[in-house]
């Protein structure tokens, strides 16, 4: 069980993180978390679980373009072109989440957690999973207007789910 968030998490997403860990330490696998919308939460989860935690290699939060760019290596025009919320930034991030760390795999979350700009789809949320030597991997989730902390939890969810099937690959 994990100990500071789980007075909010459900416990389906507190045991799927610590069985994401599990099998990520079996396999001897490191992972690292490039989040935006989430603001560092799933890092937060995947160094919470006593006892797997060493798994976890590294985390950047990246909420503004400015950091996207400057830590994970992602042109600033290209951010403006494809837009911070988009497939191309959340396959770029984990891109370059893995360029920049030692990990094995590396999971990244862009979206609007909460109410959007004019013409943004609030609860529009990317993810992108990569994996050495692997293809990445994308999700857009559409959330809806349900608040930052619900669409935060519900990230919580997608994000282990793309881990847990980049670990159990071969």
């Amino acid at each position: 069980m994990t100990e500071t968030l789980s007075p909010v998490l459900p416990d389906e997403v507190d045991r799927a993180a610590r069985a994401v860990l599990e099998t990520a330490c079996a396999r001897k696998l490191s992972l690292a978390t490039a989040e935006s919308c989430t603001g560092g939460m799933l890092a937060s989860l995947l160094t919470d679980v006593e006892g797997v935690s060493a798994t976890f290699e590294r985390g950047f939060v990246t909420y503004s373009v400015d950091a996207k760019c400057e830590l994970l290596g992602i042109a600033h025009d290209f951010v403006e072109r494809c837009g911070a919320v988009s497939r191309e930034v959340a396959v770029a991030m984990a891109i370059g989440a893995l360029a920049a760390s030692r990990a094995d795999i590396a999971l990244a979350i862009t979206g609007f957690a909460g109410p959007a700009g004019p013409g943004d789809e609030p609860g529009l949320v990317h993810f992108a999973c990569a994996r050495k030597g692997r293809d990445t991997a994308h999700r857009e989730a559409h959330f809806g207007d349900i608040g930052r902390g619900p669409v935060r939890i519900e990230c919580m969810r997608v994000a282990l789910e793309m881990i847990a099937e980049a670990v159990k690959g071969n």
